[in-house]
């Protein structure tokens, strides 16, 4: 089938499908997610090698039986979270807050705030890493995010529009060495969801779960670069449904040697992203292969554990 004719074909789908959700009750709406998420483990099999290899790596002490049900629990979690993120604009400011139970460090982001050098804000593939933006907006506070176009224009478009809706403001990663500049001047939350080392991206090596992972160095840069304080924050899924956000302050104390700066930031700011994902492992994104790309010296018993 022709890409264009496919991806329109997507987009129908997905409207189709939020337009009957958003008149359901939430918690109904979220979990047929949840159930459509299932689908991608079980039967369809959708990337769960990758997931299934990945988790067992992070944690070989797991039996077989806990990967499985870990990496089952992580198709839900995706679909849930799917569903939340295309449905967060019909909810409005009110509704957005009204997801979020709990906040733990809030008074790091309003110091930061506070200091007029604006702020850097480091994230994952984690929780409901969506809701976390519209978290920030919707309690007036001045967001941008950086983010990669998609492989599919129409959704790229519409992800957009909904980040856009709730108060967010966008910025293309080709974009942000010419655009980051002028938001951190002007007191604004750059974010950056800072654990995928993809092509095209500055990058540097870090221990993730003791395997060297390629991870971005872009918001450490920036930070070092304008001086401007660091946070690194996530929005966890609790067993009610709802979200606790936590905000915690990531130390940059620059010491003239920048290369060495940046790496170390990258590695406190994954290693708190690791801390999150060991308590709650089903609501991490395992489905990218997060050590596809390592340093040719690696050791073998540290390498991708999909590639095995």
């Amino acid at each position: 089938m022709n890409r264009t004719v496919s991806n329109k074909l997507e987009m129908v789908a997905l409207k189709t499908i939020v337009s009957i959700l958003r008149l359901l009750p939430w918690r109904i709406a979220t979990s047929f997610g949840a159930s459509l998420g299932a689908l991608g483990y079980r039967p369809l099999g959708i990337r769960r090698k990758v997931v299934e290899r990945q988790v067992a790596g992070a944690f070989p002490e797991m039996s077989k039986d806990e990967v499985d049900r870990i990496a089952f629990e992580c198709y839900r979690h995706l679909g849930r979270s799917t569903i939340e993120t295309a449905l967060l604009p019909y909810r409005g400011a009110k509704g957005v807050l009204g997801l979020v139970e709990s906040v733990s460090g809030w008074e790091h982001m309003e110091a930061g705030i506070a200091a007029g050098k604006g702020v850097v804000l480091a994230a994952g593939h984690f929780g409901n890493w969506e809701l976390l933006g519209s978290y920030l907006a919707a309690r007036g506070v001045a967001v941008d995010a950086i983010v990669r176009a998609m492989a599919n224009p129409d959704f790229d478009r519409y992800l957009n529009a909904t980040r856009e809706e709730i108060g967010m403001t966008v910025i293309y990663d080709r974009d942000a060495v010419r655009r980051t500049p002028r938001s951190l001047r002007e007191g604004r939350v750059v974010a950056f969801v800072a654990d995928q080392g993809v092509l095209g991206l500055a990058s540097t090596f870090v221990p993730f779960f003791g395997r060297p992972a390629k991870t971005p160095r872009g918001a450490a840069v920036f930070a070092l670069r304008f001086n401007a304080p660091v946070v690194f924050a996530v929005a966890v899924r609790k067993p009610n449904g709802l979200y606790h956000i936590s905000v915690e302050p990531v130390e940059v104390q620059p010491t003239g040697d920048r290369d060495a700066d940046v790496d170390r930031i990258v590695a406190k700011y994954t290693g708190i992203l690791e801390s999150w994902v060991r308590r709650y492992p089903e609501q991490y994104f395992w489905h990218h292969r997060r050590w596809r790309r390592q340093p040719p010296d690696t050791p073998p018993e540290l390498r991708d554990p999909v590639a095995d």
